[in-house]
């Protein structure tokens, strides 16, 4: 556990983080970043969480088992966009499908943007990219939080056996 001070910066920059980590992983086909990069600047925050509330804290608000499942949504969610591909091609269409095919219209989905201006309306222009940047951020968040999460606790526990 760490001091009231500690405890209320983190508290001041986990939403700054965590809106960071989503603005990479939303952007992530047209700036550098992406799914992983931005799931992992979301789990570094809720790692400094972590260190400023402690293991036993953090392990009774966050289960294990609930980012376990976030993890599988993660990974389900992902191939499940490859087999929409699949699908919506194979029965919408003559031609081949393939995995991953992107099945989103290659139109702006807000037309209003494009008077406003250009850089609003790309992020609706990568077809199926940014949701599958999302379901990347989303395994990357759990799955790295997971880790950090056990080996916090596993290092608590050794030091409370050594006592």
């Amino acid at each position: 556990m760490m001091s009231r001070i500690v405890k209320t910066i983190s508290n001041i920059a986990f939403p700054i983080v965590t809106i960071y980590g989503l603005y990479v992983i939303a952007h992530g086909h047209l700036t550098p970043g992406g799914g992983f990069q931005g799931g992992a600047v979301v789990a570094s925050g809720c790692a400094m969480v972590l260190v400023a509330y402690g293991s036993v804290w953090t392990m009774r608000k966050v289960k294990e088992k609930h980012l376990s499942i976030l993890e599988s949504l993660g990974a389900i969610g992902f191939i499940g966009l490859g087999f929409i591909g699949i699908l919506l091609v194979f029965f919408y269409s003559s031609s081949d499908g393939n995995f991953f095919q992107n099945f989103l219209l290659k139109q702006d989905v807000i037309p209003i943007f494009n008077e406003i201006g250009k850089g609003l309306s790309n992020i609706n222009t990568a077809g199926v990219l940014p949701l599958m940047n999302f379901a990347v951020g989303l395994k990357v968040i759990a799955g790295l939080f997971v880790i950090v999460l056990v080996m916090a606790y596993a290092t608590r526990l050794k030091g409370e056996k050594q006592k």
